[in-house]
């Protein structure tokens, strides 16, 4: 298994006192906290991107460059690009040069987006939202594939032996070419989709049952199988919410007002005793929350093993703005405590 974290530099007004982040400061912290990350020995950090007030990331690769010199282990990923409303071709070239600049630990998590800020800001038709993705993802895909892309498109205007450079270091088992991951939610035409093209997929849970995603992972595994994909191709990653503190209540006490504040925005206003009902269910052992001491976030990670199999495991430790040190404690704990006892469970 592999595990890692993932932000968008959340800043969110605190929930008790109404303070307000610094946007420099906000993004600072990320990439101290990629520092941090890549110290302990994590797999990787995501980050993501968002356009409205909120989140102080808007562009991934900014960050992740200004990571990337500061780190030597660590992969660094998007965590998603809203590939509806990007060009593919920039795409590439941003992160291949992150790549060059990281020494080939440079990936892509490719996705429509869970929020659509991006589609008016960018002029993406939000009306194509499927047709729109399915093409630029084979856009680059073709482009990551050849250093000289013929193309024609929709969306795009066509390419004629158009050289595309720089071209990524790539991995030891793929060199000069960017792991491209896709995410999605609870989307049975995207997991088959994915899976009928071999691509490594990345399932965001934000509540329920994480066990309510099996079926999904197996349309995923069939498509791929069907298709004649190497099961060791077909790899599986979950992206959730956490908070992993030495006392498990005081981190279930710590994320409540901080998730809580940010659900209701969403979703709408709830009772006290609505909110509570829908917080414990989620921080329950079946639940979408890796939240708790690290003994009860490991029985949670055994709990996915279990349903899934081996997997990549992105947990968000900063959510709503959460207290910093209380990040830094967690990326400390999953770490030092949490991975040593999850391999040793699993050996």
């Amino acid at each position: 298994m592999e595990f890692g974290i993932y932000s968008f530099g959340d800043m969110y007004r605190d929930p008790s006192t109404g303070a307000a982040m610094n946007v420099g400061k906000r993004l600072r912290q990320a990439v101290e906290q990629i520092v941090l990350a890549d110290q302990a020995g994590l797999t990787f950090f995501g980050v993501g991107e968002r356009h409205v007030p909120e989140f102080a990331i808007s562009s991934p690769t900014t960050v992740l460059a200004a990571a990337a010199s500061l780190t030597t282990q660590i992969r660094l990923t998007s965590a998603v690009t809203v590939l509806s409303a990007e060009d593919p071709v920039r795409v590439y070239q941003q992160f291949a040069t992150l790549d060059q600049l990281s020494g080939g630990r440079a990936e892509i998590i490719a996705g429509r987006g869970s929020f659509t800020e991006a589609f008016a800001l960018f002029g993406a038709p939000l009306a194509d939202y499927d047709e729109l993705f399915d093409e630029k993802l084979s856009m680059l895909l073709a482009v990551d594939a050849n250093e000289e892309v013929s193309w024609s498109g929709k969306y795009h205007a066509p390419l004629d032996h158009a050289r595309v450079l720089p071209r990524a270091q790539g991995t030891a088992d793929r060199p000069g070419h960017l792991p491209i991951w896709v995410g999605t939610g609870g989307n049975q035409r995207s997991s088959i989709r994915i899976g009928a093209l071999g691509l490594p997929i990345v399932y965001g849970i934000i509540g329920g049952d994480t066990a309510s995603f099996a079926p999904l992972v197996q349309l995923y595994r069939q498509a791929g199988a069907s298709r004649g994909h190497d099961a060791a191709s077909l790899k599986v990653g979950i992206s959730a919410t956490g908070l992993i503190l030495d006392d498990g209540q005081q981190a279930k006490r710590e994320l409540y007002p901080h998730f809580m504040s940010v659900i209701n925005q969403r979703f709408g206003e709830r009772s006290d005793a609505d909110q509570h009902a829908f917080y414990d269910q989620a921080a329950a052992p079946a639940g979408a929350l890796f939240v708790g001491s690290p003994n009860e976030v490991v029985d949670k990670i055994l709990r996915v093993h279990d349903t899934f199999g081996n997997l990549r495991i992105g947990m968000q430790l900063d959510f709503g703005g959460i207290d910093p040190a209380l990040t830094n404690r967690s990326i400390e704990l999953l770490a030092t405590e949490v991975i040593p006892k999850v391999n040793a469970a699993l050996a």
